[in-house]
């Protein structure tokens, strides 16, 4: 009977036993089902699966193929499997799922095996499940039941994702949609950020770190100090795990572990990498562009999110030479300003009264951010000038680095208020593409676009435009002379209220100059007497056609610069006269491609007839006098008193270059404008004030503040053959009937041509003019 009674219980349990079992089969097989029917929730459609709607970074891309920057909500921009190096994708699998191409989307033996080890062998997900989770799983719920019923439809999803992917398809959107810290969503943004490369160009080492973060970002993060033994302890489980899976060899896994952790951070933001003020002026640019341009269904595109394609003109290796040449002169200089005006009690400001330069901080006070939160919260004057006088911690902009320290942001905005600031600009003239901008000191601390907004008075930059009206309309030759003396316009006369008799800068007279001399010694005499030989109207119309788009005033004066011009459009205008005469509009894109590859936009820049090849080409002879003899000659030379304020002095340039220095009254702006056959380059310098500045010429003129930045500019693009910057000469036209050799004669027909073409070019003038 005893006997009977166990057997019956022993029945009895192992019916149990497996009742409990399929129930439990049961229950998972019902969950799944409940789970594809929609019932914890609308599973992905097969549209969202084909089409994962996932933020796509817009990516600025350089003419010679280089991401500068991206628009995004997130910084991500997917790669295709071929994109990726076979050592990325052996560390993955080794370590996330060794039995990734043996399973459809779910290993039941891992998920047995964690449940067995309650998770401490290793986790259940696959990659296509952590892939599932990516991309329909906004956000794991904390809830325990809610967390199963997210599972279960990630397992739904990732047998779905199998089903309609290849293996490769789904390790290449596994990585691009995983988060990596510090502004990097996908392996693209990781790759360029922690290593400064394209993902197919991760070595083993760096393939295994970036792996090794794909457990915890955070907590695993090679370029937190907190972290980075982590992350080397880490990136050696992943060798380890590579050695096992038969990737690597022992010994190969024993050298690599003993390998430091090293990674080349590169940080991708709006403030960091090239072009910084380009992209911000890029980004206004294809707002508008999108609003004009709409998708066929009629939505507009959204720049931050659609993975659009923007093809541009700059080149990254230029661009970068440009930062650098701008970085090495305006350290220097800086440290020349700072120390001559440890002895000015009013720094950085001269010929300013207390008054003035209240009223200067207080009008910079009223247009920071700081101020406006505070009036926009509705903050009481008297509490606004309690937290501008009250210290804080803050980061500060320094020529040697970032600085953290403590100061008030009445003080910050004093600090400011030192640096001196300047841009460049450089635009093929032959095609109006631009190759290289560069918009101030560190956009960061300094927003303002020095390129594109910033207008400033243009100084002797100007007077080419007066010389090139005479040329154009009274035929003049470089070789006509002049009267170095003092010459007066009238009162009345253009309307000017007072009669006008302009210095020279040297106060120097006397003799007779070539218009070349004139021009290469910015002769102030000669430019007066010349734009009241062709009147300022005359001048003011070649200007404009020539590129030049604000207002300027009818007046004499402007033959001295005082007319306030962008470096835009300066550079823009000389770039016309390296072009045969022949403008052709700026252009900074190429095209614009959605994000399968469509080509939305090409762009082809405007052009225009400003003046004849011969016209342009005696202009171009009178800039050359500029380097040779002129106030651009330190170009050339060896020897100059104050060479250690000139960076990178000397230069010892050979090749033909046409250029002008400018500076305005009180030496505020310093100019430089050079040109070469197949480039045009302008810089900028000066302070946020006009007050800002150096004390004397020698340092504040145009030849020590600008000129610095283009010859550095220009020596580092010369080193560099793939760009094939000219050193030739300017193409001569076939026929030139002004004499520019000066002291040769020109032929009787010669002579006679040019009579000729005279008379027919001031009759065109009175009608184009």
């Amino acid at each position: 009977m005893g006997k009977k009674t166990k057997k019956s219980n022993f029945k009895k349990y192992i019916k149990r036993f497996w009742i409990l079992v399929f129930s439990g089969f049961g229950a998972i097989l019902l969950l799944f089902l409940l789970a594809s029917w929609g019932v914890f929730g609308a599973l992905p459609t097969f549209e969202e699966l084909e089409n994962p709607q996932k933020n796509l970074a817009t990516e600025v891309i350089s003419s010679d193929g280089v991401t500068l920057g991206k628009y995004a909500y997130q910084n991500r921009t997917p790669v295709g499997f071929k994109d990726l190096p076979e050592n990325l994708v052996k560390a993955l699998i080794a370590t996330e799922d060794e039995r990734f191409y043996k399973h459809s989307g779910i290993d039941f033996r891992g998920t047995a095996r964690a449940v067995v080890k309650m998770g401490k062998g290793g986790g259940a997900s696959t990659i296509t499940q952590q892939l599932a989770k990516n991309l329909f799983t906004k956000r794991a719920s904390s809830n325990a039941f809610k967390r199963v019923m997210q599972k279960a439809k990630e397992w739904i999803v990732a047998i779905k994702l199998e089903r309609q992917y290849t293996k490769n398809e789904i390790i290449a959107m596994y990585l691009n949609t995983q988060g990596f810290l510090f502004n990097a969503i996908g392996i693209r943004s990781a790759a360029r950020i922690y290593f400064g490369k394209e993902p197919r160009d991760l070595d083993l080492q760096e393939s295994a770190i970036l792996v090794a973060m794909l457990k915890n970002p955070r907590q695993y993060n090679p370029n937190r100090e907190i972290s980075k033994k982590k992350s080397l302890t880490r990136r050696n489980v992943v060798f380890a795990q590579m050695a096992k899976n038969g990737f690597i060899t022992q010994k190969e896994k024993d050298s690599l572990q003993q390998l430091p952790l090293k990674i080349n951070f590169t940080p991708e933001s709006h403030n960091d990498g090239l072009a910084t003020y380009f992209r911000e002026y890029l980004r206004a640019r294809l707002k508008k562009w999108v609003k004009e341009n709409p998708k066929p269904n009629g939505e507009i595109y959204n720049i931050n999110r659609d993975g659009l394609k923007i093809f541009v003109t700059i080149d990254s290796r230029m661009q970068k030479y440009a930062q650098e040449a701008m970085y090495e002169h305006m350290a220097n200089l800086q440290k020349y300003f700072n120390k001559e005006h440890k002895k000015n009690e009013t720094a950085p400001f001269y010929d300013l009264e207390d008054e003035q330069i209240d009223l200067i901080y207080s009008r910079a006070r009223k247009n920071s951010d700081r101020y406006k939160r505070m009036k926009r919260d509705g903050k009481s004057q008297k509490y606004i000038d309690s937290a501008f006088a009250a210290k804080t911690d803050m980061r500060v902009f320094s020529w040697k680095g970032e600085i953290d320290t403590i100061m008030s942001p009445n003080d910050s905005i004093r600090y400011y208020k030192f640096f001196l600031r300047s841009g460049l600009l450089s635009i093929e003239p032959q095609t109006g593409h631009v190759k290289a901008w560069v918009g101030g000191i560190n956009h960061k601390y300094f927003k303002y676009d020095q390129v594109n907004q910033g207008k400033r008075q243009v100084g002797s930059t100007f007077k080419p435009f007066v010389y090139a009206t005479a040329i154009n309309q009274l035929r003049m030759s470089p070789c006509d002379k002049y009267p170095n003396t003092p010459y007066t316009i009238p009162k009345g006369k253009y309307g000017i209220p007072e009669e006008w008799t302009p210095k020279n800068s040297d106060k120097v007279y006397g003799g007779e100059l070539t218009l070349k001399e004139a021009l290469a010694g910015s002769i102030n005499v000669i430019s007066a007497r010349l734009i009241d030989m062709v009147t300022p109207l005359n001048v003011v119309r070649l200007a404009q056609s020539a590129g030049i788009q604000n207002k300027i005033p009818e007046a004499p004066s402007i033959a001295l610069g005082s007319v306030e011009l962008s470096l835009m459009e300066m550079t823009s205008a000389y770039a016309t006269f390296a072009n045969k005469g022949l403008r052709v509009e700026p252009n900074m894109i190429s095209r614009i491609e959605d994000k399968n590859g469509t080509v939305l936009a090409e762009f082809t820049p405007k052009t225009k007839e400003v003046m004849s090849e011969e016209i342009a080409y005696v202009v171009l002879d009178l800039l050359k006098g500029v380097t040779t003899a002129g106030s651009g000659v330190r170009l050339r030379t060896k020897y100059h008193y104050y060479k250690d304020i000139i960076t990178g002095f000397p230069y010892e340039f050979t090749n033909p270059i046409a250029g002008k220095t400018g500076t305005t009254q009180n030496h505020t702006d310093g100019w430089f404008m050079g040109v070469v056959p197949n480039l045009a380059t302008g810089v900028w310098t000066g302070g946020e004030d006009r007050a800002a500045h150096f004390e004397k010429i020698a340092e504040g003129q145009g030849a020590t503040m600008s000129l610095p930045t283009w010859a550095l500019y220009m020596k580092k693009l010369y080193a560099d053959p793939t760009l094939n910057i000219s050193q030739e000469d300017f193409e001569k036209p076939e026929y030139v009937g002004i004499n520019i050799n000066c002291g040769d004669e020109l032929t009787e027909e010669e002579k006679k041509k040019g009579e000729r073409k005279k008379a027919d070019k001031v009759e065109s003038d009175d009608t184009d003019f």
